[in-house]
């Protein structure tokens, strides 16, 4: 087992269940991409939650 699995394996054990299940969502996902070869995909939309968030912001007066 890598460190990182050994990590995410100790804190998923420490976590409160409802944040545990959303990591092993996120990283269920992330698997999913890197099977499709299609990481780039999850950068697109972080950088689209980025543009949502700035327009989302109150405009300054």
């Amino acid at each position: 087992m890598t460190a990182i699995a050994k990590q995410l394996d100790e804190k998923l054990k420490t976590w409160t269940p409802e944040t545990a299940e959303q990591v092993e969502n996120l990283v269920a996902e992330i698997i999913r991409l890197a099977d499709a070869e299609a990481l780039d995909l999850l950068r697109s939309r972080a950088v689209e939650q980025e543009v949502l968030d700035i327009l989302d912001e109150p405009k300054a007066r």
